[in-house]
């Protein structure tokens, strides 16, 4: 259950999904987006998930997808957009030590940094890394 006005982090697979309707997690994307929505949650991403779903998506589907998914975030009312510093990417390395969270990426490494600094404890995404850091997840 998300609650109202609840800040929520959005990874890029969540973003991806939300893009591409063959994608696997469309529909539950879709649905929790609504949730979020009509729940008045304040939306929180970073620059590291912009560039890679940007990067994804125009690789992956098309430029015009891509843009499309650019206007439609940078269009959202009330979203913080974090950026990451050569602090945060320091702080973040650590997170890759972690022998339990095989594969994990730099991107979701940052994610992990800068919700813990921002005391965000929630997360919509298709990755099990975040509920492995112990964060809450949607999706």
């Amino acid at each position: 259950m998300i609650r109202p006005g609840e800040a929520i982090f959005v990874d890029t697979g969540a973003w991806i999904a939300l893009a591409l309707t063959k994608d696997q997690h469309h529909e539950r994307a879709r649905a929790t987006w609504h949730e979020l929505r009509t729940r008045g949650a304040r939306i929180h991403l970073s620059v590291p998930v912009v560039i890679e779903t940007f990067t994804f998506l125009d690789r992956n589907a098309a430029r015009d997808v891509a843009l499309a998914w650019r206007d439609s975030v940078l269009g959202l009312p009330h979203i913080k957009l974090h950026e990451c510093s050569t602090g945060i990417l320091n702080l973040s390395w650590a997170w890759l030590d972690h022998r339990d969270l095989v594969r994990l990426s730099l991107v979701d490494a940052t994610s992990f940094v800068l919700m813990t600094r921002a005391r965000i404890r929630t997360v919509f995404a298709f990755d099990h890394h975040f509920a492995q850091a112990g964060f809450r997840l949607l999706g």
